[in-house]
């Protein structure tokens, strides 16, 4: 597929050739303080054509509380009809106590509510039946080193990532996710169960079998690997998360064969 990857201008260009939107949100839509104007205006527009759109992110938390998010950020609630996240694809399976009753929590407080209803089942490191991460302490955001010390002698218990993402650009600048704290415990020998892009499980739960459908997404790891397990064509953003590992259209090829991705369209940033 990659000799066959398609620079598009508008997403005008091909959107009739779609009954379903798969958008990624954070670097597609917004960058965590604002919204992307151009990235609204096809929004509209595909609302207009009577495209079904989900928004498919990997935020850690419940999909109500990112749609409060969303609106506060402005974007109007009408648009907002469907949303699915990491947090809420993982959260029947905390209930049920899928991997144990109680639990550790890394994370900042914003994350809780995936917890709600739970907080009874939080305990220590020692105790705990398995670790939740949703992502880093905020007195904690850059030091990987600081984590692997906290998990070094707790490798045997399970840990439950609630956001593959690595790594995230907030307002220009790189912010570090849950999915960089569950790489540093595979390193060191541990398990861990993932709830999002790529995984399949997250797609299940959203796609209907007789639509065709795009996805959209900065993240070659998680939106555009994701494309590929589930065998959807895909748009890739090139001025997301991966902005600096190329310079040009051309580096692209190479950008994806590292990644052992493919895509059929790229764009520069989402617009009509």
């Amino acid at each position: 597929m990659l000799n066959k990857l398609k620079k598009i201008e508008h997403l005008s260009e091909i959107y009739k050739d779609y009954d379903c939107f798969l958008i990624d949100l954070w670097g597609v839509m917004h960058d965590g303080t604002a919204v992307f104007k151009e990235a609204m205006t096809v929004v509209k527009k595909l609302t207009q054509e009577n495209k079904r759109i989900v928004f498919l992110s990997n935020a850690p938390r419940p999909a109500k509380n990112v749609k409060n998010y969303l609106m506060k950020l402005k974007i109007e609630e009408k648009y907002l009809n469907n949303i699915l996240t990491s947090g809420e694809a993982a959260i029947k399976s905390l209930q049920n106590n899928k991997f144990g009753k109680t639990f550790f929590h890394i994370g900042p407080a914003r994350d809780e509510p995936i917890f709600y209803g739970l907080e009874n089942n939080k305990t220590d490191l020692k105790k705990c039946d398995f670790i939740l991460c949703t992502g880093l302490y905020d007195e904690q955001l850059s030091d990987l080193s600081y984590y692997e010390d906290l998990l070094t002698n707790f490798k045997s218990k399970k840990l439950v990532c609630t956001n593959p993402d690595l790594t995230v650009y907030k307002a220009g600048k790189i912010e570090i996710c849950a999915g960089a704290i569950a790489s540093v415990f595979e390193k060191i020998g541990g398990k861990v169960i993932y709830f999002g892009k790529p995984h399949k499980e997250i797609y299940k739960l959203c796609l209907n079998k007789n639509e065709k459908t795009l996805v959209i997404g900065d993240n070659l790891k998680t939106d555009i690997k994701g494309a590929n397990n589930l065998n959807l064509d895909s748009l890739f953003i090139t001025n997301g998360v991966h902005r600096l590992e190329h310079n040009e259209d051309k580096d692209l090829i190479e950008l994806f064969k590292n990644h052992g991705v493919e895509a059929n369209f790229f764009q520069k940033e989402l617009c009509w």
